[in-house]
């Protein structure tokens, strides 16, 4: 019990007390309209490419979650094309903000695939994108990351896995024992509320009613709820083709 409570729990209220010390805007008519988008014009980016950006959350939530979404654009298209779930509207928004932008703070790139390879890939995205039809619920899911999970989940090729802040990657509306979302490892999952995950991208990790303890052996870190991956690099990308 003590040792639940100090990797699950003590982790989160850190960060609510953190967060709320912070402050920041709870409502989209409060974000900061100075903060402006990074991403290069369309245009001037011939290339075919693929992003998954993370953005910490508001209110309560932003203590333990973090709002993930896809951003697409192919070869010589004239402008990116960024796809949320939110509970504002279903079963999927485009376009409704910046690219890169969420509450008013730029997004943390958690998979960038660029050229031929996302080429090939964006079809398939759009696809899994244009046939998601769950409805919304904040936990423990559908909610905006198990719809990013999902579309990663019919496109294993991308090898992402998303980051263990994205409370709702995990949900399913069953039992689930297979392959991990990025294909380089194992997992067993209870309606995203109890799991276990074990692979090469994934690493090692416990769910427990969508919180998140593990460890990452790809690139040695720790994985604590409200604070995501901890070492020394911060943000996860695609598994290369021979895994590395």
């Amino acid at each position: 019990m003590i040792a639940f409570l100090a990797v699950f729990l003590l982790p989160v209220a850190i960060a609510a007390g953190t967060m709320a010390y912070r402050g920041g805007p709870t409502h989209w008519w409060n974000w900061d309209r100075r903060v402006t988008s990074q991403m290069p014009a369309a245009a001037g980016h011939p290339q075919a490419r693929i992003m998954v950006l993370a953005g910490r959350t508001r209110g309560w939530k932003g203590a333990i979650a973090v709002h993930t979404w896809i951003v697409v654009k192919g070869e010589n298209e004239p402008a990116w094309r960024r796809y949320d779930v939110t509970r504002w509207g279903n079963p999927v928004r485009m376009n409704w903000w910046p690219p890169d932008l969420w509450f008013g703070e730029r997004g943390t790139v958690v998979a960038d695939i660029s050229g031929p390879r996302a080429q090939a890939l964006i079809p398939r995205i759009d696809a899994a994108i244009k046939s998601y039809s769950e409805d919304y619920r904040i936990w423990p899911g559908p909610n905006s990351n198990t719809f990013v999970a999902g579309v990663l989940r019919a496109v294993p090729e991308l090898g992402v896995a998303l980051p263990p802040t994205a409370v709702g990657r995990d949900f399913r509306p069953w039992p689930y024992a297979g392959l991990t979302d990025s294909g380089t490892g194992i997992e067993a999952n209870l309606w995203g509320l109890l799991g276990v995950k074990l692979g090469w991208v994934e690493g090692v990790e416990i769910n427990v009613l969508g919180l998140v303890a593990g460890l990452d052996l790809r690139e040695p870190g720790v994985k604590l709820p409200g604070y995501g991956r901890i070492g020394p690099h911060l943000t996860a990308t695609a598994a290369t083709k021979d895994g590395r």
